[in-house]
């Protein structure tokens, strides 16, 4: 299945802790619905110690965000979200549009 949020795509959370942040998205988790933004949802695991690791410690972890809480960001300035919509083109190529833009082009 085909998420309409892709890898690369500047992403604005809508609700949660981090409600409002923005973030450009590393990695899309199609099976658990969920995306993994730059920046938010960096966890800390503790690390038990073995022959590799003999202190043991503690490791930074990416935590995933849902896909319903975050929004497509099309104007990085304003920081304006819209829903995405598809279409074809006239080479017959499947298009993402901005539905707050009147059905502008996504790039």
């Amino acid at each position: 299945m085909a998420h309409r949020i892709q890898k690369d795509d500047i992403v604005k959370l809508i609700s949660g802790d981090n409600k409002g942040t923005t973030g450009k998205v590393v990695k899309v988790l199609t099976k658990k619905n969920a995306v993994l933004v730059e920046g938010i949802g960096v966890s800390h695991r503790k690390v038990k110690p073995s022959q590799l690791n003999p202190r043991g410690g503690t490791k930074d972890i990416h935590v995933p965000t849902p896909l319903h809480k975050v929004a497509l960001v099309i104007d990085e300035k304003a920081a304006t979200t819209s829903r995405v919509g598809y279409s074809t083109n006239a080479d017959g190529a499947k298009i993402r549009l901005a539905r707050q833009a009147k059905n502008k082009e996504i790039k």
